[in-house]
């Protein structure tokens, strides 16, 4: 009889344990409702009440005096206490040494004595500023050719880079979306900001700017410029500005591409961990395992390379001094992240980067954050999205409806699958996978990106009017 008691026990405790086990997992896992979200808080500096908007469109252009490229050309000039590299180590403790010499060397002897070649090049793009919930916002804003506006259908598309990138990435990308070109039905009028607190943008004043803020600032933008619906697409943090986006004002959305499609509810790590032990089933292709699985083994690449994530996530203004008070800390650091994501073959390579990217567009990225001083309110973006009050609002857990399309290039962060991926844009028209090409996809293959984005556009089912 006691035993008939004591089983009975361990069964009713094992059904109670499952039974809330069922209730927590269900919770953590179904859906959740939009929240609701302010779409014109002010972030800029002092108070609201002695704020007037500004509506108007400024036009801009970069104009570097003469004395400021002198005084970086001193500061490069300056002794270097560098640290020999350890005997046999290229890349692996970090940017090496002697590559950074060779690159001090180069961006002070040549790349500066060029530069009004690279202003030019700069200033070739269309660009302008306007004011935005307090913050003088800048972007590139250009239209697409006379032939293409004949013979396409033209969409907006608001596009947007991460960190340590800036509009420099889209350089090359640009032109393929607006001139005509016989591959595709499609042109776009291209909108390219600088991300608050990033390049020529103002950064905000006060603490709680996370990707919620930035994505209703880029979307207030769009508005502010006529485009009551349009694209996004968008790499790094350009993909979760783009995923919020698309999750708070779907009705602004007509389609999301990202390049990082990146998911982080609890329900994509659950399958994300059972994926692993059956990674055949969940992919097109056995071919495309890589991408994805072990997981294990991608979680600890991830923490391998992510040292700056912390730092910037716990103490930007920290590292942010030491950055902006030192041009070659500055490059040593972003250097350090271009040369990691060539790929695996290249990164102890002294050439990987001039090979991938091009020595010339790397130096003007750091230029950016150079000419800017926008080390600081750069890396403050990481804090504010590690955050509890953007945590509590779980928008990885929030579905959008917008059509979404992803392109997973081979050396990129480990990007979640379709079944992941639906969970949260159930809309999900194109998945592609890539057997080349890492993180920067728009600047180091960006005929690759444009075919990609365009295929998306075309799966859309679009058939509006081409524009007069």
């Amino acid at each position: 009889m006691k035993c008939l008691i004591v089983f009975g026990l361990i069964v009713a405790l094992f059904g109670a344990f499952v039974g809330y086990g069922y209730v927590v997992f269900t919770d953590l896992t179904k859906p959740l409702p939009k929240p609701e979200f302010k779409d014109d808080t002010y972030w800029g500096p002092g108070d609201v009440k002695d704020f007037v908007p500004d509506n108007k469109i400024y036009e801009f252009k970069l104009q570097v005096p003469q004395s400021e490229i002198d005084d970086l050309r001193k500061e490069l000039n300056r002794t270097l206490r560098l640290t020999e590299p350890l005997d046999g180590i290229a890349f692996e403790y970090g940017f090496n040494t002697y590559a950074l010499q060779q690159f001090v060397d180069y961006w002070r002897d040549n790349y500066l004595t060029k530069w009004d070649e690279r202003q030019e090049l700069f200033n070739s793009f269309k660009q302008y500023k306007t004011e935005i919930q307090g913050l003088n916002i800048h972007y590139i804003h250009e239209k697409v050719s006379e032939e293409a506006k004949e013979k396409k259908h033209v969409y907006p598309l608001l596009l947007l880079h991460g960190w340590p990138g800036s509009v420099r990435e889209f350089f090359d990308f640009i032109p393929m979306l607006t001139k005509h070109s016989n591959i595709t039905d499609y042109a776009f009028e291209v909108v390219a900001p600088s991300l608050v607190g990033y390049g020529w943008s103002d950064a905000a004043t006060r603490p709680g700017f996370n990707a919620a803020e930035m994505a209703t600032v880029m979307r207030n933008l769009m508005l502010r410029l006529g485009h009551k619906k349009f694209f996004i697409q968008g790499g790094d943090w350009g993909s979760i500005i783009g995923s919020n986006l698309a999750t708070l004002y779907p009705e602004n959305v007509i389609g999301y591409h990202s390049n990082m499609c990146v998911l982080h509810s609890p329900l994509a790590i659950l399958k994300g961990i059972y994926g692993s032990f059956f990674p055949e089933k969940y992919l097109p292709s056995r071919f495309f395992v890589d991408h994805h699985f072990p997981v294990w083994d991608k979680w600890l690449d991830l923490l391998q390379e992510s040292g700056y994530f912390h730092i910037q996530a716990t103490k930007p203004d920290t590292i942010g001094a030491a950055l902006t008070s030192s041009p070659v800390g500055l490059a040593s650091y972003i250097l350090e992240k271009f040369q990691t994501c060539t790929n695996p073959g290249l990164q102890q390579d002294f050439g990987a980067i001039v090979t991938v990217f091009g020595l010339e567009a790397v130096l003007d990225n750091l230029m950016v954050y150079y000419l800017t001083n926008s080390a600081t309110t750069a890396a403050r973006f990481y804090l504010e999205n590690v955050s509890k009050a953007y945590r509590d609002l779980q928008l990885d857990r929030v579905q959008s409806p917008v059509p979404m399309g992803c392109a997973r290039f081979r050396f990129d962060l480990a990007s979640v699958t379709d079944w992941q991926l639906r969970d949260k844009f159930p809309n999900l028209t194109h998945s592609m996978y890539f057997q080349q090409g890492s993180h920067f996809a728009a600047l180091e293959m960006p005929a690759m990106l444009f075919n990609d984005f365009t295929a998306f556009v075309g799966k859309i089912g679009l058939h509006g009017e081409k524009r007069k």
